[in-house]
C-alpha cells in the first residue's frame, strides 16, 4: 500500500472543507516562533505600542530573562501558541520596520563618513556640499573642515580625532533632516 505524501497540501474534513496538512502546521507554529523571537528583540515601549494582549506580552518577557536554552525553547513554544490568537500582520510589519530603521541608520552614519573624509580630502567636495545643502552655516563648516585638515596632516601619534568628530556630528544631522 503507497504512503501518503508529507507534502500534501490539504486533507478534507467532516464539513466538507479543506484543513491543512500536520507539515503545514508545523511550519506555521515555527514560523510564528520566529515572529516571537524577533518581537522579544524589540524594546519594551515599541512592544507597548503594539497593543498586543497582557498573555503575550508577558511571555515576551519571560522569553527574555529565561537564561537555559531548554527554558528559551519551551517559552518560545508557548510564545508561538498565544501568537496563533493574534493577527500576525501588524507584528510582522513592526519588525520589519525595526529592521529597515536600523538598516537607515547606518546607511545615514555611512554617508557622514564618506562626506566627511571627503570634505578633508579636497576643496571639491566643499563645493558639493554647499549646493546640496545650501541652508547649512558655511562659515562654520569651513572652520571644522580647515580645523580637520590640519590635524589630517599631523603624523598619526600627534592626531587627536577632536576635529574629525565635529565634523561628523555638524554633517550628520543635517543629512538626517535631508533624508527626512
Amino acid at each position: 500500500m503507497p504512503r501518503a505524501s508529507p507534502v500534501q497540501a490539504a486533507t478534507p474534513t467532516p464539513d466538507g472543507g479543506d484543513a491543512p496538512s500536520k507539515t503545514r502546521l508545523k511550519q506555521q507554529s515555527h514560523d510564528l516562533q520566529k515572529l516571537g523571537m524577533a518581537l522579544a528583540d524589540l524594546p519594551d515601549a515599541r512592544l507597548q505600542r503594539l497593543e498586543l494582549p497582557e498573555r503575550l506580552f508577558d511571555a515576551l518577557a519571560q522569553y527574555r530573562s529565561t537564561r537555559t536554552h531548554e527554558g528559551r525553547r519551551r517559552q518560545l513554544q508557548y510564545v508561538g501558541k498565544l501568537m496563533r490568537e493574534v493577527d500576525d500582520a501588524p507584528l510582522r510589519e513592526a519588525v520589519a520596520e525595526s529592521k529597515l530603521g536600523s538598516a537607515r541608520d547606518t546607511l545615514l552614519l555611512h554617508q557622514a563618513e564618506a562626506w566627511r573624509d571627503a570634505l578633508v580630502a579636497d576643496d571639491e567636495a566643499l563645493t558639493r556640499w554647499m549646493t546640496e545643502h545650501a541652508d547649512c552655516d558655511a562659515q562654520h563648516l569651513r572652520s571644522l573642515v580647515r580645523a580637520a585638515r590640519r590635524e589630517a596632516a599631523l603624523p598619526p601619534e600627534q592626531r587627536n580625532p577632536r576635529s574629525f568628530r565635529e565634523l561628523f556630528q555638524f554633517i550628520r544631522p543635517l543629512l538626517q533632516e535631508a533624508a527626512a
